[in-house]
């Protein structure tokens, strides 16, 4: 049996991803979106297994020192992490699985799982990333300073992915990444019996 494709998503805050994540999801029903693991308390509204897997702080620990995590960090003295068997198990019985998760949790996974295909979602311009992020409404002065500058550094790393799509309109980034997809699952390296006919 195939192996299902682990597809990483990431890129800075406001370029997108989000939305763009949301719609591959809707319109491919084969794509399964991993489901983090968190120490912090569920908000209203919010279901085990679905929204997150709420762990304890000590089951965190245990799990980190088990190197049961693809990726984890700390934020806000809460901890955040993609559990490895869940997402595995998904892969090996040929599902593929988005993660939608930051620079940083995108490169750790890339030490782990190379095999992965990494896409980073660009905005069309600093401008427009900045007139997205201001019509977030939800930004201090100073906090639009610092994600814009956060914005420029994160986009230096570009270069580590596998793949740069440019999120100008929604269903066109979505389209990208769905050839991106088609071709990726067409490499030869991933078609392990692909003599087994002739």
């Amino acid at each position: 049996m195939k192996k299902g494709l682990l597809l990483v998503i990431s890129g800075p805050s406001g370029a997108g991803k989000g939305t763009i994540c949301k719609s591959l999801l809707e319109q491919n029903s084969n794509i399964n979106l991993s489901v983090s693991a968190t120490t912090r308390e569920p908000r209203p509204g919010e279901v085990e297994g679905v929204n997150y897997y709420f762990l304890e702080k000590e089951k965190f620990k245990s799990m980190i020192v088990e190197g049961e995590f693809l990726e984890h960090a700390e934020v806000y003295g809460n901890y955040y992490g993609t559990p490895k068997a869940k997402v595995m198990e998904k892969l090996n019985s040929g599902e593929d699985v988005l993660l939608e998760i930051d620079i940083q949790g995108a490169l750790k996974v890339k030490e782990i799982y190379p095999n992965g295909v990494f896409i980073f979602i660009l905005p069309p311009s600093m401008e427009e990333l900045k007139s997205r992020l201001e019509g977030r409404g939800t930004e201090t002065k100073e906090a639009m300073l610092r994600r814009m500058e956060s914005a420029y550094h994160e986009i230096e790393y570009v270069f580590k992915y596998d793949y740069a799509v440019l999120n100008d309109k929604v269903d066109l980034a979505v389209k990208t990444i769905e050839s991106i997809i088609e071709a990726e699952k067409a490499r030869v390296h991933r078609q392990e019996n692909i003599l087994e006919e002739f």
